[in-house]
């Protein structure tokens, strides 16, 4: 079987009596000739006018053109390998690093299959908690280390302080006249970035096709140029993002337009809550398509919550607004028997199957096509992100502030004990508040059936932090019977924020907050010593920015703060919703 016939084959799904409206909408679709016009680029499919939509519909001419770029990328390869570089850090947010990261966590040097060839110890930097840039700090070598600036924009603001501090890094150790050989960018043609690497005389500049956005650039010098440094091969990698690509241009058996259709009448017929089942050495790809996913859908008072890296549980355990997707390998019968559980108890699901981590190539490519089509059945815009912008307002907000009176604005709290804080105005019950498990208890009261619950967390990401989420999680399921999510800030921002924004109002938001154990100067220039703001405010001020964002669109929102120990607070709150139910 040829890589086009596989792709076409091995998506399969049990819907139930969903399965009529998806038939429905396909034939629709043929009879409007969706796919062809979506290949010609027609922006009527989705609005009336080009904006925003011409200029966002590159990716489709990737598979083809990438490879013709591949000589460039051998080229660094091939100078960073002689220069004796055994590190890669990437800089950056959103579109910028989840595809990095996949490529880091499922091909990299600790992988479970690490490359056999040369390799760099390829990292991702997309959290500004001052004690995750310096645990990057810690662990690296400035000689050794080489650094990707990732930004489309070229302007945005985490990025361009990374760049800031660790240019300064390398220059204390190195020399300036040597520091600027450590870096390479990726923007578009004619950003701030493009300008600043000029200056600073990085190693290489990749110019990226502009009319591609950030969160479908994973085969783009975006993706491909860090896939190269950690030893992916790239060739075979778009090989099949070409055979899927083939795949997606069918008139039938189109694996993209019919996962877009599930995808889009499941969403309209109440089941609008994405649950991806992967097994643990894919998992960083359901955090790249579930900015994907939010970031197109979650607009105009509607959306597909993606829901990734919640635990996977018996049928009781869910609501009536599931869809499962779920992406395995060929032969892999680990979550058959969970799985048939819950299509017997009426809950859909949807398979796709790889042979190896290289098909994720083509995996790209499927959803890429299957969200625009969403977008379409859903009659939304999929490549703008309109509400993004308004955390980052009340976030400069913050900032200036900072810089008119030396501190944040100050927030009022409403409830403290334990060394916990907490901020929010909700709808307080008549329970006796004593302690931060009675506050959360209390909060999530608000709870309606097909909500979700989000678990912001604005601390440094480490093994020990994912454990203490995931559980109370699964306790948040079990306590509510809801969807759960949960994302590291400010990263989320740039993925799910759009979503908690632009859908209907259906989230119940946790955020988190934590002391640092350091704080780091953020250079007002690189090559100055001279700072006027830290890490720590720059990330305090994107939380008071959030939570003011989703204050004014009337989000259910709330804050703790867990002080210097956020693993064992978010313990124990998990522990007194387990308690609560004893």
């Amino acid at each position: 079987m040829n890589d086009t016939a596989f792709y076409q084959e091995h998506l399969s799904a049990d819907l139930g009596a969903a399965q009529a409206g998806v038939d429905a909408a396909l034939t629709e679709m043929a009879a409007a000739h969706i796919v062809r016009r979506l290949w010609h680029k027609d922006y009527t499919i989705w609005r009336p006018q080009p904006t925003e939509i011409s200029n966002r519909l590159g990716w489709l001419d990737m598979p083809d053109l990438l490879p013709t770029q591949f000589d460039d990328i051998r080229a660094l390869v091939a100078d960073v390998q002689q220069a004796g570089y055994t590190h890669v850090l990437l800089l950056g947010m959103g579109g910028s690093s989840l595809a990095p990261e996949v490529f880091a966590k499922t091909f990299g040097l600790h992988s479970p299959q690490p490359p056999t060839g040369f390799a760099l110890d390829l990292a991702v930097l997309d959290s500004t908690h001052p004690d995750a840039v310096q645990a990057q700090a810690d662990r690296l070598h400035p000689a050794r280390t080489l650094f990707i600036v990732a930004t489309k924009s070229g302007g945005t603001v985490e990025t361009l302080s990374f760049f800031k501090y660790f240019y300064n890094w390398v220059a204390d150790a190195l020399g300036r006249e040597n520091a600027g050989q450590h870096f390479v960018a990726i923007t578009d043609p004619g950003s701030k970035l493009v300008a600043v690497a000029q200056q600073y005389d990085f190693r290489d500049t990749f110019l990226n096709n502009p009319h591609i956005g950030g969160r479908y650039s994973a085969l783009s010098y975006f993706g491909m140029v860090p896939a190269a440094l950690a030893g992916v091969d790239i060739d075979t990698l778009v090989q099949r993002a070409q055979a899927a690509a083939r795949a997606c241009r069918a008139a039938t058996a189109n694996p993209g337009a019919i996962l877009g259709a599930i995808l889009g009448e499941l969403a309209k017929a109440g089941r609008d809550k994405a649950t991806f089942v992967l097994p643990p050495e894919l998992a960083s790809f359901g955090d790249w398509v579930e900015q994907l996913i939010a970031e197109s859908t979650g607009k105009d008072g509607t959306g597909i919550l993606p829901v990734v890296g919640e635990s996977l549980a018996a049928p009781a355990e869910y609501g009536d607004d599931r869809l499962f997707i779920v992406l395995n390998w060929v032969d892999d019968t680990r979550f058959d028997a969970a799985l048939t559980a819950l299509a017997a108890a009426g809950h859909p699901v949807v398979r796709l199957q790889l042979r190896d981590r290289i098909d994720l190539g083509a995996q790209f490519f499927i959803w890429e096509i299957a969200i625009a089509i969403a977008g379409y059945r859903l009659g939304i815009q999929p490549f703008d992100q309109p509400n993004v912008e308004s955390a980052k307002v009340q976030a400069r907000k913050m900032t200036a502030a900072y810089f008119e009176t030396g501190k944040l604005p100050p927030a009022r709290p409403a409830f403290t004990a334990d060394e916990v804080t907490v901020y929010g105005d909700w709808p307080a019950t008549r329970r006796p508040l004593r302690t931060p498990g009675d506050v959360l208890l209390d909060f999530l009261q608000q709870a309606q059936p097909h909500d979700y619950i989000t678990q912001q967390a604005y601390i440094q990401p480490t093994p020990a932090a994912d454990a203490a989420i995931a559980h109370l999680r699964s306790v948040l399921r079990h306590h509510t019977k809801l969807a759960t999510t949960a994302g590291y800030g400010p990263h989320f921002l740039h993925s799910t924020g759009q979503l908690h924004k632009g859908d209907g109002g259906h989230g119940l938001f946790l955020q988190f907050t934590s002391e640092p154990q350091v704080d780091l100067p953020i250079p007002d220039e690189a090559g100055s010593p001279t700072s006027s703001m830290s890490f720590g405010v720059l990330i305090q001020s994107q939380v008071l920015g959030d939570f003011q964002a989703l204050v004014d669109v009337h989000r259910r929102v709330i804050r703790f703060h867990l002080g210097a120990d956020p693993v064992a607070a978010l313990q124990h709150l998990a522990m007194a919703l387990t308690n609560s139910q004893a």
